[in-house]
């Protein structure tokens, strides 16, 4: 994936939609940009789910998973922590 930027978890958390900030999550090592989607505000959806996380198990059970993916922009990926 080249091209793209590449996320620790602690750079990820600084992304959580709150004050202006982008709003990212992780799914499966991918990191795409929820801000402009419908039912994500400050960087929450539905008061569950949290921006700045990987979010990889909470999209596992969602039943719409893979059509809400396809409609993200992919904007990086995560790299492990030594």
């Amino acid at each position: 994936m080249a091209g793209l930027k590449e996320y620790t978890r602690e750079q990820l958390e600084k992304f959580n939609g709150k004050n202006g900030a982008r709003a990212l999550v992780a799914v499966r090592g991918k990191v795409y940009e929820v801000i402009n989607m419908n039912l994500w505000e400050e960087g929450e959806h539905m008061g569950i789910h949290q921006a700045g996380k990987d979010n990889t198990g909470d999209f596992a059970e969602s039943p719409h998973a893979e059509s809400i993916l396809a409609k993200l922009t992919l904007v990086g990926t995560m790299v492990q922590e030594p």
